[in-house]
């Protein structure tokens, strides 16, 4: 029989929905009913495309002896750290801060005010390395609930005193200047892998923030190490298995420092964020690579992700059923034996694509299976013959049971999608892509946007065009007012940054404290024991920085004195963690690196469908020049129409024309695409 699950629209709390444990989601109702129970609540924090999350699913949750434990015992909460990234980031705050190390799923147990007295991750059904198994941690946790309650309030109390006391002030810190990002360029030097590319060891994480600042930095300074930094890294990465060399897009990261192998989840915030390095990458070097990645990325998500009403998918699950064994195991679609190449290919193709993807007879991964990886250097065989066995190859692989897809569409990662689907549509001239980023941010408007009251507000999640119930964070404002600006420098059309304004409007209002410190969730949010407040980088922008970055453009594009202070103030988190953990602020240099190089200010102006307009266009979207913003539209207009930087730009000698300021300085108008391409290169410092 179904549990309190089943009603929901997670299709993580979904895939919990027939366990025999009493799920409940979060809830008033759940807390009340610990209360009246006088039980502790047992919350568990996962996400769809979680590999131990299903294992510990398979091990205790399904298991009927287990869940009457945890029935007779416990309130049980299920939470979809997707959906509430509130809730997750503050008990997984707490989790880090008494253990040092955290992951999911996520296993915490709180009292009936919400405050947490003992944590974990995955716990095993029998105990194994040093770890005690989940049915230990239950009876020892309702021993310690039942016999030493003043204990285990008193732990709960101190440490929510605890997390209140981590209030993080970055607001006087001060904007970081170059001798910040020049520091945090060198302690990324020292973290840098020569030989393997990427920072730090196994496991290893694809850096994408930090190479968008890499490439910024050199941009803005002709650093060649930074450069150097990013271009290995991107060809380690795009040679390696974290890379699916048959259908284009990333895994979530490489369990070794080489890229061989990955864990299997593909994420929408991964490849939209790597999509658009890979552009900045082609942009900044014309590197043949970077332009194949960065397009079979876009085109993988939007062959694999996008959901009927024009969004995009959260994930791919790293589990599918291993064709032979009918069991769900990870990799079992993405990894070859040489004999499954022969199988599809014959002898001779088998045996030569053996070679140029690295699947030998050993195997790289588990039970003799290899991942697909490009080792050799320079091209591996003759174009044609190459790209006709990588098609029979996929071909194959696509009548393998698949891995099951997360349709929850997330309104932050659809907002990084539809700013890498509309560069990439710009630069590699596919309006499709232009397209496809257009209809994913008019569902964010249709569907996410509430302007109950006389106020737009953002719901973080929707599933089959109906938003759900919990409200957007910082990180969904950020980004996709982000996703509208890289929209409307690409289509023209006012009506983006429009709404981009409408939701950063919000931020101002609504997220930021009188000193310029930033929230994850607003004033008016669900008090939690905590109130979040994030501002690192880790697997994608931080709310705080994401804010930062689409702030600054914004007020490159509207003068809002305003949004540019906000702005500044919300990078002292640079200034302050830039020159000491530079991988963990990554986004936040990248947006350091716009506000050093003004940012740039350039408006087109000529009359649409001018072939001459469309050069200059094309030649300021691609500039290099940190963060600039680019508006295009008709001369004539006194206030500018829909873009204000168009104000009082006319055309010259009756030819369309392209202006450029910066630091309140502008520049002569020039209608030469080869002018503008230097004056929006590399700036020597």
């Amino acid at each position: 029989m179904p549990n309190r699950l089943a009603n929901e629209t997670s299709p993580y709390l979904l895939q919990h929905a027939d366990n025999p444990v009493d799920w409940w989601p979060w809830s008033p109702e759940a807390f009340a009913e610990a209360r009246e129970r006088g039980v502790p609540v047992l919350l568990s924090v996962g996400y769809s495309s979680c590999h131990w999350c299903h294992v510990l699913a398979g091990e205790s949750f399904e298991d009927e002896r287990v869940a009457a434990y945890m029935n007779e015992h416990f309130v049980n909460v299920k939470v979809d750290r997707e959906e509430r990234p509130d809730v997750d980031a503050v008990y997984m705050e707490a989790v880090q801060a008494a253990t040092g190390q955290g992951g999911w799923p996520m296993t915490v147990f709180l009292t009936a005010d919400a405050e947490p007295f003992y944590f974990g991750t995955y716990f095993p059904p029998e105990p194994r390395h040093g770890m005690p198994s989940f049915t230990q941690v239950l009876e020892g946790v309702r021993a310690a609930w039942v016999d030493r309650p003043e204990e285990v309030a008193e732990v709960a109390q101190k440490i929510v005193r605890d997390l209140a006391g981590r209030q993080l002030d970055y607001g006087k810190a001060g904007t970081p200047g170059p001798e910040e990002l020049a520091q945090a360029l060198l302690g990324l030097t020292r973290e840098y892998d020569a030989t393997h590319g990427g920072f730090g060891g196994a496991p290893k994480f694809p850096p994408s923030m930090v190479l968008e600042f890499l490439l910024r930095h050199h941009a803005r300074t002709g650093a060649e190490g930074a450069l150097q930094m990013a271009a290995d890294t991107c060809e380690a990465m795009a040679r390696g298995g974290i890379y699916d060399q048959l259908g284009g897009g990333f895994a979530r990261y490489s369990v070794d420092r080489e890229w061989v192998v990955p864990h299997f989840e593909k994420m929408l915030y991964d490849n939209a964020l790597l999509c658009r390095v890979y552009a900045h990458l082609w942009r900044a070097t014309g590197s043949d690579l970077a332009r194949r990645v960065a397009l079979e990325t876009a085109d993988f998500m939007v062959r694999e992700l996008r959901t009927a009403q024009g969004g995009f998918a959260s994930a791919l699950d790293a589990d599918s059923e291993d064709p032979l064994t009918g069991e769900h195991v990870e990799g079992a679609y993405y990894a070859w034996t040489p004999a499954q190449l022969r199988e599809v290919l014959g002898e001779a193709d088998g045996d030569l694509a053996a070679g140029w993807f690295g699947v030998t007879e050993e195997g790289t991964f588990e039970h003799g299976t290899s991942v697909l990886r490009l080792p050799q250097d320079g091209p591996v065989a003759e174009a044609g013959k190459f790209a006709e066995v990588r098609a029979r190859m996929l071909a194959a692989r696509d009548r393998r049971p698949a891995p099951g897809r997360d349709d929850k569409v997330v309104a932050a990662w659809n907002g990084l999608a539809v700013a890498a689907l509309a560069e990439c549509g710009a630069y590699f001239e596919r309006p499709d892509l232009v397209e496809r980023a257009t209809e994913a941010a008019d569902l964010l408007v249709r569907v996410h946007f509430d302007a109950t009251g006389g106020r737009v507000r953002l719901a973080r999640t929707s599933k089959d065009g109906r938003a759900g119930a919990n409200a957007g964070v910082l990180e969904d404002y950020g980004d996709v007012a982000e996703g509208f600006l890289a929209l409307a420098a690409v289509t023209g059309e006012g009506v983006w940054l429009e709404f981009a304004g409408f939701l950063l409007d919000l931020v101002l209002d609504r997220f930021t404290a009188e000193d310029g410190t930033l929230y994850d969730t607003a004033h008016d949010a669900e008090r939690l024991i905590r109130r979040p407040q994030d501002p690192t980088d880790t697997a994608a922008p931080s709310g705080w920085t994401a804010a930062a970055g689409a702030l600054l453009s914004y007020a490159a594009h509207t003068g809002s004195e305003a949004h540019r202070t906000a702005a500044e103030r919300a990078l002292g988190v640079v200034h302050a963690l830039g020159p000491r953990v530079p991988r963990f602020i990554g986004h936040g240099l990248a947006v350091a690196e716009a506000l050093l190089d003004g940012p740039r200010e350039v408006a087109v102006v000529g009359s649409p469908g001018d072939p001459a307009l469309a050069a200059l266009h094309r030649t300021a979207l691609l500039g290099t020049a940190p963060g600039a913003v680019v508006a295009v539209g008709p001369p004539g207009a006194a206030d500018g129409g829909e873009f204000p930087l168009l104000a009082g730009r006319t055309l010259v000698e009756d030819r369309p024309a392209a202006y450029v300021c910066r630091h309140f300085v502008c520049a002569r108008p020039t209608t030469d695409p080869a002018a503008l391409a230097d004056e929006l290169g590399t700036a020597r410092a």
